[in-house]
Parts: C-alpha cells; sequence; structure tokens
C-alpha cells in the first residue's frame, strides 16, 4: 500500500495504475468496520487487476459547527492501518491547504436535494460535500467510488452530480453497517455518553416498527409523529427531522409504488446521529 500526502504525489503514484478500473472510497479518517466494508467493497468491485484508492481528509468546508469539527475523531495511524488490511492499493491524505488554495474563489451548490432533511438544517454543508468530492473525482479520475447509505442524502445528491455534470463515474450505495444492537456505526458514536450510547439503538428499533406501520398503509404524517414522539421521550434527545420522503427525489413521496424512504437525525445530547430505511409498499 502506498501513501500520497500531496497532489503530486497522488498522480505520480496513479500513474501506472491507469486503463484499469479503478475504485475510490472517500472518507473523513477516523475508520470503522462501516468504513471497512465499504474498502471490502471497493476491492471487490477493483477485482484483481483493478486498483482501489481511499481518501482520508477530515474537509473542513463541509462543516457548518466549528465545535463539531473541533471534536471530530482523528486516527490516521489506525487509518492506515484498516486501509492496509482491507486491501487498499493508495491512500491519499491531504491538508487542507493542500486541497484549497487560500484564495479560493470557486463553489458548487445543488438546489433542489439539498434543501431538505440534512441540508435544511446543515446550511453550505452540501456544497462543501460537493466540492470536496468533485475535487477528488477530478485528482483521482476513478472509474468507480463508493459510499455509504447511512448518508443517503449524501449518496442521493452525489448521483445527480455525476448525472448532471456528466462525469464519467459509477456510484455505488453500500448498506449500513450496524453494531449488534442495532445502531448504525458512525465515528461521532464514540463522543456518545454512557446513558445516550445505551439509548441509541432505539432510532434503528423504530425505524422496524415504522416499516411495518408504512407497509400496513399508515399515513406517512402518522408515521413520522410517531417515531419522533418515541425518541423525544428519552432524557438529553431532540429531534433535527423524522420524514418520509421518495428515495430518489428526496422530497414528499406521492406514489406509493416507488421506493420510499424514512430518515431520521436526531441529538443525542451534543452528538447528532443519523439513520434511515428504504421502505416499500409492492
Amino acid at each position: 500500500m502506498q501513501t500520497a500526502y500531496t497532489k503530486e504525489e497522488l498522480r505520480s503514484t496513479l500513474a501506472p495504475l491507469r486503463g484499469r478500473r479503478l475504485v475510490l472510497v472517500p472518507t473523513m479518517g477516523a475508520l470503522h468496520e462501516g468504513h471497512a466494508s465499504l474498502l471490502r467493497q471497493a476491492r471487490e468491485l477493483a477485482g484483481e487487476e483493478g486498483s482501489v484508492v481511499a481518501s482520508v481528509f477530515l474537509n473542513p468546508v463541509q462543516f457548518d459547527n466549528a465545535g463539531d469539527l473541533a471534536t471530530y475523531p482523528k486516527t490516521p495511524a489506525q487509518d492506515l492501518e484498516l486501509c492496509d488490511a482491507c486491501g487498499v492499493d493508495v491512500v491519499f491524505m491531504p491538508s487542507p491547504d493542500t486541497m484549497y488554495c487560500n484564495d479560493r474563489s470557486i463553489s458548487m451548490e445543488e438546489t433542489h436535494l439539498s434543501t431538505v432533511l440534512c441540508g435544511a438544517s446543515r446550511p453550505g454543508h452540501f456544497a462543501g460535500v460537493c466540492l470536496v468530492v468533485c475535487k477528488l473525482f477530478n485528482l483521482v479520475q476513478p472509474t468507480d467510488a463508493v459510499f455509504g447509505k447511512k448518508d443517503y442524502q449524501q449518496l442521493a445528491i452525489l448521483r445527480r452530480m455525476v448525472r448532471d455534470l456528466d462525469i464519467p463515474i459509477q456510484i455505488h450505495g453500500a448498506e449500513i453497517v450496524r453494531g449488534a444492537d442495532g445502531l448504525a456505526l458512525s465515528s461521532r458514536n464514540v463522543r456518545l455518553t454512557p446513558e445516550h450510547r445505551a439509548a441509541a439503538p432505539s432510532i434503528r428499533r423504530l425505524l422496524l416498527a415504522a416499516g411495518e406501520s408504512y407497509a400496513a398503509g399508515l399515513p406517512a404524517g402518522d408515521i413520522c409523529a410517531s417515531v419522533k414522539r418515541e425518541l423525544e421521550l428519552i432524557p438529553g434527545v431532540r429531534c433535527d427531522y423524522v420524514e418520509l420522503v421518495d428515495a430518489e427525489t428526496l422530497h414528499e413521496s406521492t406514489n406509493p409504488h416507488r421506493l420510499a424512504l424514512l430518515a431520521v437525525a436526531a441529538w443525542f445530547g451534543d452528538v447528532r446521529l443519523i439513520d434511515n430505511i428504504e421502505l416499500s409498499r409492492s
């Protein structure tokens, strides 16, 4: 496994790998088993002849909360070990100064999918995501890229970006990896208090119950209200949103035969957790 810290090192390292399948997995570091599943999927997609590139970059541009950025966990040595164990060929670990010019003046904006769910309460977040991912796509020039479904809105927006900008990359969505108790794995989980860590798996339990209600034909508004009410009964928990939307457009689901998405974001103390479940009545 090779590690590149500058754009020049990355280009030089990737030059011999051109012409074959090249699969990118962008991460912000603090890697865990959820990231490992993305890397293993990328390794399988690349096959013996292709290569896997992982980026480890805590992107400051996508943080709307300076405190969240400051407390985001950083484990670079462990990240490299995990990448090596998962068969990654190249790790790109740039600094913010490497990724961004001091006088940068170009931005990116998505104007439909990013106006709801997390985008409604995190202004500028997805503009920062699109900018850094577009830069990574330009630098790596992969044939494929893998993103997790836990960040479902991000996945939908990046698929739209690739479509609208004619970027020749195939986007793959990877299933959510969960702990034995059902909690979606996240780098932020380590910041939960013991009490909130014990309570956090209730998100998954409520999503599964909501899925049964959806299959039974209950109205979306009633389903969302029930999930929110149950979550906010937990001490120290407040909901950002509970929404049932079309899985592709992320707006109101009007066709019961299309795949739907029930998405939740809630604060457990000062830690914001997200989760979701795909729903179908067909």
